[in-house]
């Protein structure tokens, strides 16, 4: 297509206009810990455990954040606390002896989310254009304030002779301003696109700075193991591998028609990535479209007052989380993890929204009534259908509470509250299933 005199179109550059984005991700490295250690320096350089569900004393719940010196005693995230209590003892409860043994602290969300708002600030001020992906993690597009375009940013050293020329320079200072500002320390990624930058910023943990210039995308690419790719899960990485696929570059040199044969039109995304290109731009997220929170028992429990409790306990704080963000919500919903790992939703919605906490609760409990006989590994509470800013509708009743309507999933939101699904820990994101859910935030 041409603009008939052999000018290009209005607003299409040219071969020689296009330039590669500059994309940086910035990761936080073992974010929970590291603000425990921020309150209490001690615990710099000691083993430092974070639990959900976890109270002093206690062996409930399941490990949020592991620091590296935990890690080294085979503590990992998801754990429960029980197993990792057996592998890294509670300092508090060792008595004289010290080693081998960790220091274990409850989750507090409110303080996590005070020092992760000062590292958004140093975010949002360096770069014009910033996706928030969670409290400890964002992309950032640099592109206008540091191009791969000068001698100096072609991948070797700046004039200060910082590693990375310009970009190298740019991340550099970006961790300083972070620690400076925040307390905490942040691994960086810098690539010319998102999937790539996530990629190094994983990649020299803890402390990171790896910059991946244009043109060296795919050879930096190539040695890792397949897993590392953005959306290889394990059963993805297990399927590759009965394939004779074990790395970025196996994938890479793979004939995608084979993939999408395998994969559907998601084995040529995967090949896309392989290879270093992903086009996706790095737009903000803007508001959420849900909020959640969600806790396992230490063992699972056909216990109801134990499930009822639990759930007044997550409705409160689900409510609570939306009226601090002043978000009305329509929908109410509820996440039952039955054994193995069965994911079930449920969820409602009303008439118009609100800002209710007891209606939270109400609702939620009624939810959870079709589950009152099951054994049940975690529970969570979601609220969706969000309206930030907008005026609260005056129910007298909500619906179901006295029409007679069902307590069935809603279907506001096809396949992500609707329907009885397995959600099995670490497969694949995107994947589809016959019956799977995706439940936004839980």
């Amino acid at each position: 297509m041409s603009a008939g005199d052999g000018s290009r179109l209005p607003g299409i550059p040219t071969a020689d206009e296009r330039v590669d984005r500059v994309v940086c991700h910035v990761d936080m490295d073992c974010f929970y810990a590291a603000c425990e250690r921020l309150r209490e320096p001690e615990l710099e350089g000691e083993p430092v455990v974070v639990g959900m569900g976890y109270d002093e004393g206690e062996d409930h719940g399941a490990v949020a954040t592991a620091s590296y010196e935990a890690r080294a005693f085979g503590v990992e995230s998801a754990m429960p606390i029980s197993e990792a209590l057996d592998r890294l003892p509670a300092r508090e409860d060792a008595g004289e002896s010290v080693e081998g043994t960790g220091h274990y602290r409850p989750v507090d969300m409110d303080y996590y989310e005070s020092v992760a708002a000062d590292v958004k600030a140093v975010l949002h001020d360096a770069a014009g254009t910033v996706r928030e992906v969670s409290i400890d993690e964002a992309y950032l597009d640099v592109t206008s304030a540091v191009g791969w375009g000068s001698a100096e940013s072609d991948g070797g050293e700046s004039s200060d002779g910082e590693p990375g020329g310009a970009a190298g320079s740019f991340a550099t200072e970006l961790k300083r301003r972070i620690e400076s500002a925040a307390g905490v320390v942040a691994s960086v990624g810098v690539a010319p696109n998102m999937s790539a930058a996530k990629i190094a910023s994983d990649h020299d943990k803890p402390d990171g700075l790896v910059v991946v210039p244009p043109g060296e995308v795919r050879e930096f690419l190539a040695p890792l193991d397949v897993a590392a790719l953005h959306g290889v899960g394990p059963v993805t990485a297990r399927e590759l591998g009965e394939m004779g696929i074990e790395t970025a570059g196996d994938l890479a040199a793979t004939d995608p028609e084979i993939l999408v044969e395998r994969f559907g039109t998601r084995g040529r995304e995967l090949h896309e990535r392989a290879s270093g290109r992903d086009d996706r731009p790095v737009e903000p997220r803007g508001d959420p479209k849900s909020l959640s929170n969600e806790s396992a028992f230490v063992e699972a429990t056909d216990d109801p007052d134990r499930k009822r409790e639990k759930v007044r306990e997550l409705a409160a704080s689900v409510a609570e989380r939306a009226r601090s963000r002043g978000a009305l919500y329509k929908t109410i919903g509820v996440k039952v993890v039955t054994p193995p790992y069965d994911v079930n939703t449920r969820a409602r919605s009303l008439p118009g929204p609100v800002d209710d906490p007891d209606l939270v609760e109400r609702v939620a409990l009624d939810l959870l009534s079709e589950f009152a006989d099951d054994r049940v590994r975690k529970l969570g509470v979601r609220v969706s259908n969000l309206e930030f800013g907008g005026e609260q509708a005056k129910l007298g009743t909500y619906i179901g509470e006295s029409d007679g309507a069902s307590t069935g999933a809603s279907t506001d939101e096809p396949g992500s509250e609707a329907g009885t699904g397995t959600d099995r820990a670490g497969d694949d994101p995107g994947r589809s299933r016959r019956g799977q859910t995706t439940f936004g935030d839980f």
